[in-house]
């Protein structure tokens, strides 16, 4: 617990944490400022959560063991990016038997491809009985029949390149690079839980 507490001091005195969690809160507002809230509460709930939820990602970001370079200044993750999204292997065939030999559990985390990039998002319900699961923002798939998938997006099996790819918002636009988009707060902290030595386990974070 004194490790712990010594680890987040450090944080809170650093530099790169204050520059984080400043990138952070001007990113996070700005997008609160173009939302179509209907109500104050919503607005006040929002706003009360979000030192937290800076904080620990911020923390989270200085700790993580990860091949992505980070980009302080921007509160981002950066690295090469490939020519085309790098969907090599990720056949219906290929992504069903990674995901059937999994001991899948709540908060594994998991890409989904569009057609211009890749998200992250993580499990929060599992079905055995249907042979599905659900994704936060993205829905149920059926990790034995893709085919019944009703979900947006392509489900991925993890691997480094589509890790990398999503965490660094790498796009593609008509099969050529575009710019990269800039992940999510939530994305942010998704990234942090990536245990880049074995796909099928997440980090605490």
């Amino acid at each position: 617990m004194n490790e712990q507490t010594s680890l987040w001091q450090q944080d809170y005195q650093s530099a790169d944490f204050a520059e984080l969690c400043n990138a952070l809160y001007e990113r996070e507002l700005g997008l609160l400022s173009e939302l179509a809230l209907s109500s104050a509460p919503s607005i006040q709930g929002r706003l009360k959560s979000l030192p937290h939820y800076i904080k620990r990602t911020a923390h989270s970001m200085l700790q993580v063991e990860t091949p992505l370079k980070l980009d302080v200044q921007n509160a981002s993750w950066s690295a090469k990016q490939s020519v085309q999204m790098p969907l090599n292997g990720q056949d219906t065939e290929s992504v069903n038997k990674w995901y059937i030999s999994v001991n899948l559990r709540h908060g594994l985390v998991v890409p989904i491809a569009t057609e211009s990039t890749i998200l992250l998002d993580s499990i929060d319900r599992i079905d055995f009985e249907q042979q599905r699961f659900r994704t936060n923002l993205h829905g149920w798939f059926y990790f034995s029949a893709m085919a019944k998938n009703k979900a947006t997006g392509q489900l991925l099996k993890p691997n480094k390149k589509v890790m990398i790819a999503a965490c660094s918002g790498h796009c593609w636009l008509n099969t050529h690079r575009s710019n990269p988009m800039t992940p999510s707060l939530r994305e942010l902290l998704l990234s942090c839980a990536i245990n880049w030595r074995n796909f099928k386990q997440t980090l605490a974070i």
